[in-house]
């Protein structure tokens, strides 16, 4: 009975993987992108933003913090947030009690933000950092691997494909990333090792790969 999850509980744990990852990535790329505006090139968050097709404008580096973590453009990482919550709760009968708290808790630190005057700054960047790694840590401490686990790891996986592919990282890496998602595909859907293998085959163009990836979960979730 444990291993039984619906399409719409694995639908949200794929998702909460996702973007948990996608405000772990973001927060990084917007600390280092900080950095730089502060030392370096004062249009470095405008360049890291158009990688997402959002124009970003901001005055210095702090309304660069400002505008990368609060404002409106579907980065927005109060948005990534919010919908990480909401998937925790949804599948919250699924989730170690301790990565539930933090989730909770990491959705608090920017909901905050909108109904005080605290400035943003690397400090808070910090302390989401450290809960993310403690959500990850939590959920990693499982004795044994269900497909609630899964469908969280995968979730987590494709979103750093996305930003590998998006920021031209390492491509044996990247691969080896593509690997643990059809090995994951394979173990939810009992999919055959010549099926496994055409994600792969498929076009090393970014959204080619990622289209691939996500058909071969919708097999997965989809009914």
């Amino acid at each position: 009975m444990d291993q039984l999850v619906t399409a719409n509980v694995a639908t949200n744990l794929y998702w909460l993987g996702r973007n948990l990852e996608r405000a772990k990535q973001m927060l990084y790329k917007i600390s280092k992108a900080y950095d730089l505006i502060i030392d370096v090139d004062r249009d470095a968050g405008v360049k890291l933003f158009q990688t997402f097709d959002i124009k970003l404008e901001y005055s210095d580096s702090v309304d660069f913090l400002q505008q990368a973590i609060m404002g409106e453009h579907s980065s927005n990482i109060l948005e990534i947030m919010t919908n990480a919550r909401e998937s925790a709760i949804i599948c919250r009968h699924r989730i170690d009690s301790e990565a539930f708290g933090e989730m909770i808790e990491l959705h608090a630190l920017f909901d905050t933000l909108t109904k005080t005057d605290i400035e943003i700054d690397y400090k808070l960047i910090d302390k989401a950092h450290s809960l993310i790694s403690e959500i990850y840590g939590a959920l990693a401490k499982r004795e044994h691997t269900n497909n609630s686990d899964l469908f969280i790891r995968m979730g987590k996986l494709v979103e750093e494909a996305d930003f590998r592919l998006r920021f031209n990282k390492d491509e044996t890496i990247t691969m080896t990333v593509i690997d643990e998602i059809d090995a994951i595909v394979k173990t939810l859907s009992d999919e055959d090792e010549e099926s496994t293998k055409q994600t792969q085959s498929q076009s090393s163009d970014e959204t080619d790969l990622i289209t691939a990836i996500n058909t071969k979960i919708n097999q997965v979730i989809v009914e």
